[in-house]
């Protein structure tokens, strides 16, 4: 060990802000341990670190008593006063016990634990970078596909889009750039992880907060969204000014806003209905594309006895049910459909 270390210590606190005496602590306890790895166990050491000279220096630790019982750590009253006769029952003996080659295994050891520090330190500060990022989107781009998962770049960072969390109709090829959401951030020992998805229904909701400044603004409200990743989408939309149409607002000028977020969600169509208050009308607008002609709700059952026309009974059911059960999930109501 040298002087340099210390120099070394002092641009390691200054480039990556891992405090000096923090690494010190730390390397006197590891040092105490490679000691005992390699000498032999010994019950009570101590190791000094001279900053000016880099000397390491190890001391064991004797208790003086009376009558010794345990020759590791105790030292009877007549020999610890050859040493000084200034000792007392009670006193601590240090005496150095540093093995010569010690110096090569401490150089060893103070190498592990200072990279050791560096990568705790950068895993705390990526952790900090990213841990407000829960329950927001990001930008990811395709860097492998393993088998089923698929291996994400997102800005400094990495993740896997693991198979549940995944669009049945993606079809995902290296290199391409995908829209996902943080589902989860975590620190953990192997470094950060992030739990990214493109299937839930929060990724949809970004995205309109995302397109449609009024959201964000508050002047717009999302009260309701549900969605079978890859399919159909219905969100529910309510203003909070009587001179704004939130379903209008939400779609853009031209359909530009929602055809955005249906081009991200690589055609996933999307219903966008007017939130209400009322059940009969909340329902009516949740079975869009279909023309409801008349609603009956039963409060004590929570079920909407909605009728279409003849010829849009398929349209209100849709395909394999899809958009009656869209529209249930999104109002919360049971609904019971029929032809006129």
């Amino acid at each position: 060990m040298s002087a340099e270390l210390f120099t070394l210590l002092d641009e390691i606190e200054k480039e990556k802000g891992i405090s000096k005496d923090v690494i010190i602590d730390a390397l006197n306890t590891a040092f105490i341990s490679a000691y005992k790895k390699n000498y032999g166990a010994v019950s009570d050491i101590n190791v000094n670190i001279d900053e000016k000279t880099g000397k390491i220096s190890v001391f064991a630790r004797k208790t003086v008593v009376e009558e010794v019982t345990d020759r590791e750590c105790q030292i009877s009253v007549e020999d610890a006063r050859e040493i000084n006769p200034n000792y007392e029952v009670g006193d601590i003996v240090e005496r150095e016990v540093t093995p010569s080659s010690f110096g090569r295994i401490a150089a060893q050891t103070a190498r592990n634990v200072i990279l050791q520090r560096i990568r705790e330190a950068e895993r705390e500060k990526m952790f900090d970078q990213f841990s407000d990022r829960t329950n927001d989107i990001m930008t990811a781009m395709v860097r492998k596909i393993e088998k089923r998962n698929i291996m994400l770049e997102l800005e400094e960072t990495e993740s896997v889009l693991m198979p549940n969390e995944q669009v049945k109709t993606d079809r995902y090829k290296v290199g391409e750039r995908y829209k996902v959401f943080v589902i989860e951030v975590a620190n953990s020992v192997k470094g950060l992880h992030l739990v990214v998805s493109r299937s839930h229904p929060g990724l949809v909701r970004r995205l309109f907060e995302l397109e449609v400044p009024e959201i964000k603004q508050g002047i717009i409200e999302i009260k309701g969204l549900t969605r079978e990743p890859g399919s159909r989408s219905k969100i529910a939309v309510l203003s909070t000014s009587p001179n704004v149409d939130p379903v209008g607002t939400c779609i853009g000028p031209k359909g530009m806003r929602v055809q955005a977020i249906i081009d991200e969600l690589r055609g996933e169509k999307i219903d966008i209905i007017k939130y209400s208050d009322d059940p009969a009308e909340y329902v009516s607008q949740a079975l869009s594309p279909a023309k409801v002609t008349s609603i009956r709700v039963d409060e004590e059952s929570k079920t909407c006895y909605a009728v279409v026309p003849e010829d849009q009974l398929s349209l209100a059911i849709g395909k394999e049910g899809q958009n009656a059960r869209l529209a249930a999930r999104l109002t919360g109501w049971k609904i019971d459909l029929k032809a006129e």
